[in-house]
Formats: C-alpha cells, structure tokens, sequence
C-alpha cells in the first residue's frame, strides 16, 4: 500500500510540473492569428485597432485574445473560431447574436444592447448593457437570469 501511495504521489507531482510547464502565455502580432480569426475581426471589427493579442498554449488546448484599443476583448480558439466577445459599452454585432435570442432582448429588454456574448456548452450567456446577464440553451430559449 504505501508503494502505491508514494507512486500515486510521483504521478501527481509529475503531472503538476508538466502542466506548469506546457502553459505558457505569449504575446504576438495579429498576423500570428488563425486566418479565420483574422477574417472575423476584418469581418466584425473593421474600425477597431489592435492592442495587442494573447496566445494561451495549455496542456490540451490553445487559446488566443484580442484586445483592441476601445477595450473590446475576442477569445479564439485554435482554429480561429469565436468563443467569447466582450464590447464592454457597446453593443455586440447583431450578426453574432442568434436570431431567437437577440428577438427575446428586443421583446422583453427594448432599448438595451447586448455588449457580451460567450458561447457554453448549453448554449450562449449573454450580458446587457444593464449588466443583466441572461442564459439561452442551444435552441435560444431562456434557462437563467442572473443580476
């Protein structure tokens, strides 16, 4: 018993120091981005520039932010495709915003934007202006409100 113990104890540390080690976060220039991330932003952010961009490598999978100058955050994943999208004070491109979801925000939220969109595996989470955060399953219907 206590030579599975102390390999038990090898294995975890093994494993702690190998995934301290794979994580690794670098700065890049935005030509560094997946060309479907590039795509996105000429696509969705054509006025915005660049701050900077944020390549996370962990363990099993890679990640990239952007950050542009007026605070807009987009979280890629390695392939380029979109997972979250903060715009902080204004509103999300309504392209990006399921059709079933921007119609529940226009009946029953008028005059509010949605300014924060992140993609789960239930669905979507949205936040409104208000700071209102609202949950949607995949078919866009509302499963939770949270202030």
């Amino acid at each position: 018993m206590k030579k599975f113990t102390t390999l038990f104890a090898v294995m975890a540390l093994a494993y702690a120091a190998a995934s301290f080690v794979s994580c690794k976060d670098a700065v890049l220039t935005a030509d560094k981005l997946p060309e479907a991330a590039l795509s996105f932003i000429k696509e969705y952010f054509p006025e915005n520039t660049i701050s900077y961009v944020k390549k996370d490598s962990e363990l099993t999978k890679t990640t990239y932010e952007v950050v542009f100058q007026d605070g807009t955050e987009i979280e890629f994943d390695s392939k380029g495709q979109w997972d979250n999208i903060d715009c902080k004070r204004t509103a999300v491109p309504a392209a990006l915003i399921p059709d079933a979801i921007a119609e529940y925000v226009r009946q029953s939220f008028p005059g509010q934007v949605i300014v924060k969109i992140d993609k789960e595996t239930f669905g979507h989470e949205i936040e409104l202006a208000s700071g209102l955060e609202l949950k949607f399953d995949k078919k866009g219907k509302l499963v939770n409100v949270d202030d």
